[in-house]
């Protein structure tokens, strides 16, 4: 039996086949635009391999839509008619895919966990379990389980940097900032092509109003990484988002029409990117002109497209962005449909804490900023399952304050701010509401 880089057996004869797979692991570490290439080759040199035939149906599942469900199952039931052939690890793989597919997403994590357990050098099982556990809002697991595989590692490891970015993030999702930036600064120093990396030292920086050197470390021509996929943009949301803090809406602007901006495929991490930055520009006053429109008509043709709730939140955005009022009334109806399905677990995320967020952001669109207020109020602190980043989540936070100062609820809004203003300190879009209540008062 041939074996991949880091020492797993792989059930195939076929030494293309592995040699595909090994650069596929690395292309979709780096984010590469060529992983679609390298999986294609991967079925080219043995169609029956059961580890090409999860990569090819992973892949699929990032895309974050129903619509590749189908092409999903022309790999998966292949998969599972070879796995009683395959390893114990390669069968785990198939389970996961199958698990991760019909929405047990907490299924499918404990799948990759356990290989993890077993083979704490399968980067593959370990950046799925990763990744996840992000759009899950699971922040523990996003550190200790590279933390676990991380000690039985070693920096000759192929793809060592990969491992030490993920426990990066996972270190700065729960709040651990300064060794958070030192595992990421070392990722990213044996690698510059780390996204994953270079995208955990932003988040400490921007975690910790770190502004202008978020601005020095993401310094980067435009076309940057132009040869990877749509994941190098929401890093360049982080550079916006570093120029908005600094009051450089022009920057912003330019940013966003040149790297963040939604494609007409509508990727949903692009969406996420979009919706959120023209929201944090319009709560500064900023006009941003036409660009809402897109992302809206993006949203009414995604609906009823409901995998990931932080996605589903964002549609949302655009359209209350947009002033689409009956488009986000019949985009939540959309989401209330989808709440009642049973065993899905985006299905029950969406039941607990989405409708909430998406009857606030309605009322938020519609003027109704008292009951938005009130609402995101008492959720602020349970929106963690939705999925997404500190970072990320804060747009809401953002609108919580902003409604709470519309409907005239001072005492709400000057907590809130107050609190925001200790947590962030060296950030002036709090001082500079605190100071507008003031003048009121």
């Amino acid at each position: 039996m041939l074996q991949d880089r880091w020492g797993h057996d792989i059930t195939t004869t076929s030494p293309e086949a592995v040699a595909a797979f090994n650069r596929a692991v690395v292309d979709l570490l780096e984010y590469r635009l060529s992983l679609g290439d390298q999986v294609k080759a991967m079925l080219a040199a043995d169609g029956d391999c059961v580890m090409a035939l999860c990569f090819r149906g992973y892949m699929m599942m990032q895309f974050g839509s129903t619509a590749v469900y189908g092409k999903v199952r022309e790999v998966l039931e292949p998969a599972e008619a070879r796995a009683g052939d395959a390893t114990a690890r390669e069968q785990l793989h198939v389970k996961a895919l199958r698990s991760w597919l019909e929405g047990r997403v907490r299924e499918a994590r404990g799948h990759w966990e356990a290989i993890a357990i077993s083979h704490p050098r399968d980067l593959l099982a370990l950046r799925l379990h990763h990744f996840m556990s992000f759009w899950q809002g699971d922040r523990q697991a996003l550190r200790d389980v590279p933390a676990g595989a991380l000690a039985a590692a070693d920096d000759d490891m192929p793809g060592y940097e990969f491992l030490l970015s993920m426990v990066a993030f996972g270190m700065e999702e729960c709040g651990d900032y300064v060794r958070a930036e030192d595992y990421g600064r070392k990722s990213v120093a044996i690698n510059s092509n780390d996204l994953w990396g270079i995208h955990a030292v932003a988040h400490v920086l921007e975690m910790q109003c770190r502004h202008g050197d978020g601005i020095d470390f993401l310094d980067q021509p435009y076309g940057t990484w132009s040869n990877c996929n749509p994941f190098k943009d929401h890093v360049w949301w982080h550079t916006a988002l570093f120029a908005l803090e600094l009051g450089d809406y022009e920057r912003v602007l330019d940013i966003y029409d040149r790297e963040v901006q939604a494609g007409e495929a509508g990727f949903y991490l692009d969406v996420q990117n979009a919706a959120s930055m023209l929201m944090r520009l319009k709560l500064c006053g900023v006009d941003v002109g036409g660009r809402w429109q897109p992302l809206a008509e993006l949203a009414m043709k995604r609906k009823g497209d409901h995998v990931m709730p932080f996605t589903d939140a964002h549609f949302l955005l655009a359209l209350v962005g947009a002033s689409k009022g009956d488009g986000a009334d019949s985009y939540r109806r959309s989401l209330a449909e989808f709440a009642k399905q049973d065993g899905v677990d985006a299905a029950e995320v969406t039941r607990d804490i989405g409708l909430s967020l998406a009857n606030a952001l309605c009322a938020y669109g519609e003027g109704r900023h008292g009951e938005a207020a009130d609402t995101l109020f008492g959720i602020r602190h349970e929106l963690a399952p939705l999925g997404g980043s500190h970072a990320q989540q804060d747009v809401f936070h953002q609108i919580m304050i902003d409604a709470a100062m519309t409907a005239g609820k001072a005492d709400m809004a000057r907590s809130l701010l107050n609190e925001r203003t200790l947590l962030r300190p060296g950030s002036a879009w709090a001082p500079e509401r605190l100071a507008a209540l003031q003048r009121v008062a």
